[in-house]
């Protein structure tokens, strides 16, 4: 075969396989984890490394929900309880057991933050789980801006997706001052 024909066979192939990626539909895909009790779903693609707690260094004059800051791979990052920043009910001591780790969010965000969250549960698709209905907060209270969609897996657990690009962004959560 010659390098002409090689050429083409190949980009013909690579032609073909862009246009079946265009066309396939794309699964929604999140990591689980567990937190102050609650099952929240965060986008893949949103998501960045995940840490165990090391050494997280309080900031004074913060908010209850800033843990503080720290080294991950050689980067200075804010460190927030999800769970106390959410009000949710938190695992007792300092940084809530053995499984707690830190999801840093993805670079692309634009915001050196990890959360710290009790446990990782795995991945999940929308193909295992079903759509809630949107509703209000129980209290009647409008939902924050990134909360996402709620799911109900095939156990019956209902798991909150958080849109951690709205997350980013949201005013209360970047004011760590107290």
């Amino acid at each position: 075969m010659s390098n002409r024909e090689a050429l083409r066979e190949l980009q013909g192939r690579l032609a073909s396989r862009m246009q079946a990626a265009r066309t396939e539909a794309r699964v929604q895909s999140w990591l689980a984890v567990e937190c102050g009790g609650s099952g929240l779903l965060f986008p893949l693609h949103q998501a960045g490394e995940i840490f165990s707690v090391g050494t997280v260094l309080p900031v004074p004059h913060t908010q209850p929900w800033f843990a503080g800051v720290a080294n991950l791979r050689g980067g200075l990052h804010a460190v927030v309880d999800l769970a106390r920043f959410l009000g949710l009910p938190r695992a007792s001591g300092p940084m809530a057991g053995d499984g707690a780790r830190l999801l840093a969010l993805n670079p692309t965000l634009g915001v050196n933050c990890a959360l710290l969250v009790e446990r990782l549960a795995g991945l999940r698709n929308a193909e295992q789980l079903t759509r809630e209905p949107d509703d209000e907060a129980a209290d009647g209270s409008p939902r924050p801006p990134f909360a996402g969609g709620r799911w109900r897996d095939a156990d019956g657990r209902v798991w909150q997706e958080i849109e951690l690009s709205a997350l980013a962004g949201y005013e209360q959560f970047l004011g760590v001052a107290s």
